[in-house]
């Protein structure tokens, strides 16, 4: 733990055995969610793979494809895995919020887009260039930071807790502003700007989603309480944050495939990514207060992470479709062209300093580099 069960609660209050056993049930489910998290993320990356294996059977056999209205998938079977392959993964992605503060979990979501391009590549035979694996390696880098900072200490574990929780002013407020947002949103930037702007949708989304995860959350602790015996169907509050959690998702749903269907997927997939984590992690913080007994270098830690795992998804997606290879690098770092500036030095002004040494010899040298350069590239697309 990153700060032990005596310093919040006081060390006269508990006997250090009692002490040291709720620390250790503590970092024991954190280790679950932890685990939960990570499956959640290679089942949902994967199942990306069987669908889309299945799509291309079909398409092989000349079957009318979905896009174009067809429903033949119905009848693939490695379709219907990979179905079944996502609802295991969101199943635990959903227990993982019982165990695990929303901190954590939310942006480790990022690793079912790395995995999903990461199986692509080996089995889809789908390029992953230079910018995806520096994307890649900095999402793992982001995300195992984000496990060394990320909070530990549970604030909420029962849905008596749970109840105070969703009492307390700062999270009314912010639950207000978030509604009341999306609300403008939806009724007014909507309409006007919602076809020309990507914001707009992917802040409802990210507004609402941060309600959902809430939702999630309290439901996923009142699943831990009914596994333990105790009567949650009898408390109103497990009904009230399941019905928030279907209007939510629905809104979510909704919105998501608007933004999808106007903008390209490699805009809307970082963006949403981006606004909707920060969103939950601010509504974790102001609402089961996951940061509040954590150290400066803790906190730098976990933002670090999150930054780093944003900067590998805009990598991996922003610049998936664009071929990098040696052939597209500057002419003038090549081996022949700069043994022939090399040689062009030899022979040149020995007198000027290498400081002052132009990059290119002259325009129509420029020229040419260019009109190579682009003859080049054509030729690797």
């Amino acid at each position: 733990m990153l700060l032990g069960w005596g310093n919040r609660r006081g060390v006269s209050a508990f006997p250090p055995k009692v002490i040291e056993m709720e620390d250790s049930v503590g970092r024991y489910d954190f280790y679950i969610g932890l685990g939960l998290a990570l499956s959640s993320s290679l089942f949902i990356g994967g199942s990306f793979i069987l669908k889309k294996k299945g799509l291309l059977k079909l398409s092989s056999r000349g079957a009318v494809r979905a896009g174009l209205g067809g429903h033949a998938y119905l009848k693939e079977w490695m379709w219907w895995a990979g179905l079944l392959t996502m609802g295991i993964g969101e199943a635990a992605n959903f227990a993982a919020y019982a165990f695990a503060p929303a901190t954590l979990v939310t942006p480790l979501g990022a690793l079912s887009v790395l995995v999903s391009a990461v199986l692509a590549s080996y089995f889809l035979n789908e390029h992953l260039n230079i910018h995806g694996k520096i994307g890649c390696i900095l999402s793992i880098l982001g995300s195992t930071v984000m496990v060394i900072h990320a909070p530990q200490e549970e604030e909420v574990s029962s849905l008596e807790s749970m109840a105070e929780k969703l009492k307390d002013p700062g999270f009314i407020v912010f639950a207000v502003c978030m509604l009341v947002s999306s609300a403008l949103l939806i009724f007014v930037a909507g309409p006007r700007y919602g076809h020309s702007n990507v914001l707009v949708y992917v802040l409802i989304c990210s507004a609402i989603g941060s309600l959902s995860v809430s939702s999630a959350k309290g439901l996923g602790i009142a699943l831990k309480e009914l596994f333990a015996g105790k009567p949650v169907w009898k408390e109103p509050l497990s009904y009230l944050l399941f019905i928030c959690l279907v209007i939510s998702i629905t809104i979510q749903i909704n919105y998501l495939n608007k933004a999808l269907d106007i903008f390209n997927t490699s805009v809307v997939t970082p963006i949403y990514y981006v606004l909707f984590t920060t969103a939950v992690m601010t509504c974790s913080a102001i609402l089961f207060k996951e940061w509040q007994h954590l150290v400066l270098m803790h906190i730098i830690g976990t933002i670090s992470g999150f930054l780093t795992i944003v900067l590998g998804i805009f990598l991996l997606h922003s610049f998936r479709d664009i071929p990098f290879t040696a052939d597209l690098l500057p002419l003038f770092l090549k081996d022949n062209q700069t043994n022939v500036r090399a040689a062009s030095w030899r022979k040149g002004d020995k007198h000027q300093s290498c400081l002052h040494q132009p990059l290119l010899d002259s325009e129509d040298t420029h020229k040419e580099g260019t009109e190579k350069a682009e003859e080049q590239y054509g030729q690797s697309l």
